[in-house]
């Protein structure tokens, strides 16, 4: 390969990440009430606040009780790639998955919010995901590891899942220049944390 398209794709990787941004567990709130026929109260609209530069993939709630737990937002700047939300491919309440073309190749990103039971994590277990390209995989894990978090002392089982996850995809865990927490806590007792992570 050539140092031209070496150079090329390093300056590809770096404008994608830096116009893409991921959030968990976003607040959703009521926008507006829409008129109704149904209700004279009208529809509670719900959503997240959101700025014209920027591009906004979620899951459809089902419910008021439904609201999704991620979000994956790009900006306007990059919508010639062709962004698309591809359930096709994963169909999950925690797990967003993007393509996208540049030249002719189909790239990939993804956002994961991990509950308490590791029900996201459990699915690529189960689930066999063929897709090559898998830019950048990014999530709220709530998973503690003393490989990320020098703070904590133990290394729990399901973190090999997720390095086994990530190394499927070809990916490697990055790590911060400054190790500090991800997570502040407020709780008299409880230490701050290591559980946000990005693996590219």
């Amino acid at each position: 390969m050539s140092k031209r398209i070496i150079s090329s794709s390093i300056l590809f990787l770096k404008l994608i990440k830096t116009l893409t941004s991921y959030s968990s567990r976003p607040s959703w709130t009521t926008l507006r009430t829409i008129p109704s026929l149904m209700n004279s109260e009208g529809i509670t609209l719900l959503g997240i606040p959101n700025h014209s530069n920027w591009l906004t993939f979620a899951r459809e709630p089902c419910s008021t009780n439904d609201s999704p737990r991620i979000i994956i937002y790009i900006n306007v700047r990059l919508s010639s790639l062709h962004f698309s939300l591809r359930k096709d491919i994963i169909n999950h309440h925690d797990i967003l998955l993007a393509s996208f073309f540049n030249n002719s190749i189909v790239y990939w990103i993804m956002n994961i919010y991990s509950n308490s039971s590791h029900s996201a994590s459990k699915y690529f277990k189960d689930t066999e995901v063929n897709i090559l390209n898998l830019l950048i995989m990014t999530s709220d894990f709530i998973i503690r590891d003393s490989i990320w978090d020098p703070s904590f002392p133990h290394h729990p089982a399901i973190s090999d899942d997720l390095m086994t996850i990530a190394d499927s995809f070809n990916l490697d865990l990055s790590f911060s220049t400054y190790c500090i927490p991800t997570r502040y806590l407020d709780t008299v007792g409880e230490s701050n944390s290591v559980i946000d992570l990005m693996f590219l």
